[in-house]
């Protein structure tokens, strides 16, 4: 309880202790943080995992007894633990972050009762997030079913090239029930778009007073907009000195390859765990980046993908932009594109025609006919 713990600050106080180390135990170690942290101590946060005992009886007081004697003797490694605005700003971009998939859910709640009554909108229209499939929902809940009216609710050229194909599959059986359901839907799809903008604005709120240049900087970077700025500024930190080189900061993100090789033989390159919020926004960030006209990251994409999976070459793109990031907002300096070098297709087709002039070579020497 809240008071037990400032009971424990005070005494710790009156014995003089100054630094206090906490095992990570899911929550419950963020309020003992929170509170230790105002009375002025200093804290390390250890991951359990790594501080295992010998094994032989265990209990609640030898544990204690292991971490301070690790801790006296300066051979814990602490977690990363942001300061509290950070930790605001964390609350609300993860918080925007469930409530899209919150979202994404509703839509598809709202496809599948439109499937059960005949209507498959989503068959021909390009996303069930965009505006004229919710335009079409908003129609079916206000009485509207004719197909023709229908068709004329959908943006863009498809209503003129396909329309008959859109009557079709906008024909259906709506009965009241299926029409109750969708309103309930809708009502919520429309809750979960008032609390994303609310995310959004206190997010911005809090950049605007503590980390403007950041995002600034950060959105000269290829594919980087400013809430997937905002957001990588929460997951980080924003300030580069909590990481030795990008390389740390590659490796507690998840997105270093493991090096799992006995014998001459490689087991295992999977990537390593990681902060799962900030490898999410990275991967949406390097499809952006891997579809940019003349970026250096679309160029890589398309050689990798050459040689391995798409998903694969999109990790080790998100690797790539992540030392991009931790150099700019190390050195807060903007994305220079010149300093990477981008494949020039004239030496691409000099590179080719090289490399098949030495291969008819080699084949007239051995005789072999090409």
């Amino acid at each position: 309880m809240t008071p037990d713990i400032y009971s424990m600050g005070e005494y710790l106080q009156s014995e003089e202790v100054e630094e206090v180390a906490l095992e990570s135990t899911g929550i419950y170690w963020i309020a003992v943080w929170d509170l230790l942290y105002e009375m002025g101590f200093k804290l390390t946060l250890v991951n359990p995992y790594l501080i295992k005992q010998m094994p032989g009886r265990k209990s609640d007081i030898k544990d204690a007894q292991w971490i301070a004697t690790l801790l006296h003797k300066g051979m814990l490694r602490g977690s990363f633990v942001p300061p509290p605005v950070i930790q605001e700003l964390r609350v609300y971009s993860r918080k925007q972050g469930k409530l899209k998939q919150q979202v994404t859910r509703v839509l598809t709640v709202m496809d599948s009762i439109l499937v059960k009554s005949g209507i498959r909108a989503s068959s021909c229209l390009s996303s069930i997030s965009s505006k004229s499939f919710l335009c079409i929902v908003e129609a079916l809940i206000a009485g509207w079913t004719d197909p023709g009216y229908l068709v004329s609710l959908v943006y863009g050229n498809r209503k003129n090239k396909q329309s008959g194909k859109l009557k079709e599959a906008l024909t259906g059986n709506l009965k009241a029930h299926h029409r109750q359901e969708l309103s309930w839907a809708k009502q919520e799809y429309e809750m979960y778009q008032v609390q994303i903008s609310e995310c959004l604005s206190e997010m911005r709120r809090i950049c605007d007073e503590h980390f403007s240049v950041m995002v600034k900087l950060l959105q000269t970077i290829p594919g980087i907009s400013q809430i997937a700025a905002m957001t990588i500024i929460a997951e980080t930190g924003g300030d580069m000195s909590a990481f030795e080189s990008s390389d740390k900061l590659v490796g507690w993100a998840g997105l270093r390859p493991r090096n799992d090789e006995s014998a001459g033989k490689y087991k295992s390159t999977a990537t390593t765990k990681g902060n799962k919020y900030l490898r999410s926004i990275l991967v949406q960030v390097s499809w952006a980046a891997s579809r940019m006209k003349g970026s250096f990251f679309k160029e890589k994409f398309q050689r990798l993908a050459m040689r391995k999976p798409r998903k694969k070459a999109l990790i080790a793109i998100a690797r790539k932009l992540l030392v991009v990031i931790w150099n700019v907002l190390k050195y807060a300096k903007e994305y220079n594109p010149k300093l990477v070098t981008v494949q020039d297709p004239v030496k691409m087709k000099a590179r080719l025609a090289y490399h098949k002039r030495e291969y008819e070579k080699t084949a007239n020497l051995l005789n072999i006919t090409i």
